[in-house]
């Protein structure tokens, strides 16, 4: 049944969409075909995946499967780092079983597995075929050529520099609307490792915590190329027709050397993940401490976190976050915008029930599920700088628009969440 939060939802779909149009480099080249055809296609999608008893029944078994994948990662890691990655054969006595998740033993060895296994699927050609696919679907429904269409299928998949990479040779020929196109959607949508590493941390949280996350990065695809044609809008002139040739990119010898080279790749993933989290957690910090000198303010001590809720709470409300949740779920928009996703979600895993709705988390789930961050505008930077090194001050030159593009398409996609009817969803 639809409600005034629902109404309350659209808002946050016209703020959005009105906010692109006024920085649009193309204001009177509105896409409104377009954007009727894409936000009407992720409210089908949705109301697909979970409205229909074949679809939730998929979407239970891909929870299974993630699941299982990170029951099975930590089988090896406990096989590696002992007591020390949780569970059972602590010793000594355990008073706190929450205090046992520890991020680096609990989500970021799923993104080393996960991007060993995606080597392993592409190799067997599973994978390939998947994106082959969901390229042709974007080529049709989004009016996308094929170089652009493939990419931001892998991008869905893969992550936001590493779907680009099948695409390689075309990036120097690609039109300037479509190079932006492909530097929003990667900070729109997350990569296949990232998706179980935040259903890990949402388990028992969120219902169905995989199933949404999984859904919230494909649909997030669409939100992200509508705005970044509003953004800079499409130039057919500038566009030239070209093949792709989807075997000649990124191929491994044997099954073996596609899971030597996974887990390389995703030893680096890791890394650069960990690493940045404890960089600009420890910045944050400093900078808190710096402004706690100035005294409290309203009865509290100013901080970063109390700054960014203030500022994206009319955001949050225009989502369809009640006002009681918005500075909260302010707070968390603006953690994902500055030290990435991966600790807002945790952040969202330990608010008291009782404190935050159950449609807040809901919506905040969609909303938080994105690469649109800051750390993701030096990864595209030095990524694209590798793989199309004479169009780096292009690049350059759009990327900070992109983030704005990426970081609201997530918010996009949950104002669109918040508009359907909750009986939609799952509730345990």
């Amino acid at each position: 049944m639809f409600k005034l939060e629902n109404a309350q939802s659209l808002t946050g779909v016209v703020l959005i969409l009105g906010l692109c149009w006024a920085l649009s480099e193309g204001r009177r080249q509105f896409p409104w075909r377009l954007a009727l055809g894409a936000i009407g296609a992720q409210a089908v999608l949705i109301a697909l995946f979970f409205g229909l008893p074949a679809s939730r029944m998929a979407l239970a078994v891909a929870a299974s499967a993630v699941e299982g994948l990170s029951a099975s990662t930590q089988a090896g890691v406990t096989f590696v780092f002992g007591f020390l990655a949780g569970g059972d054969g602590q010793p000594f006595a355990v008073t706190n079983p929450s205090a046992l998740f520890l991020f680096g033993f609990r989500v970021l060895p799923v993104i080393l597995v996960i991007c060993a296994l995606s080597a392993l699927l592409w190799h067997w050609r599973i994978l390939k075929w998947i994106t082959r696919g969901f390229g042709i679907v974007f080529q049709r429904t989004m009016g996308l050529r094929g170089a652009p269409a493939l990419a931001t299928a892998a991008t869905v998949f893969m992550g936001q520099v590493e779907g680009p990479i099948f695409i390689r040779a075309y990036l120097p020929s690609l039109s300037r609307s479509e190079l932006f196109l492909l530097l929003t959607v990667g900070m729109s949508c997350v990569s296949g490792s990232t998706l179980v590493a935040y259903a890990t941390i949402l388990k028992g949280v969120v219902p169905a915590a995989a199933a949404h996350v999984l859904t919230a990065s494909l649909i997030s695809a669409p939100a992200g190329i509508l705005l970044a044609r509003i953004l800079i809008p499409r130039e057919p002139a500038a566009e030239v027709a070209e093949d792709v040739d989807l075997d000649s990119t990124k191929t491994y010898a044997s099954t073996i050397d596609a899971l030597m080279k996974g887990t390389t790749d995703g030893l680096q993933i890791v890394l650069a993940i960990g690493a940045t989290l404890i960089v600009f957690v420890a910045l944050i910090s400093l900078a808190d401490r710096l402004l706690s000198l100035l005294g409290p303010v309203a009865g509290s001590p100013l901080s970063i976190g109390r700054g960014l809720g203030l500022l994206f709470s009319p955001l949050a409300w225009s989502m369809g976050i009640s006002w009681r949740d918005a500075p909260a779920a302010g707070s968390l928009l603006g953690v994902k915008l500055v030290l990435t996703e991966f600790p807002a979600f945790f952040n969202l895993s330990k608010l008291d029930p009782g404190s935050f709705s159950d449609r807040s988390r809901l919506i905040m789930t969609y909303a938080l599920c994105g690469f649109g961050n800051i750390a993701s505008v030096g990864i595209n930077v030095a990524g694209y700088s590798v793989l199309v090194p004479q169009r780096r001050e292009e690049v350059m030159a759009m990327v900070w628009k992109a983030l704005l593009g990426g970081f609201l398409a997530s918010c996009l996609t949950a104002s669109i969440v918040g508009a359907l009817p909750a009986t939609l969803f799952p509730q345990s």
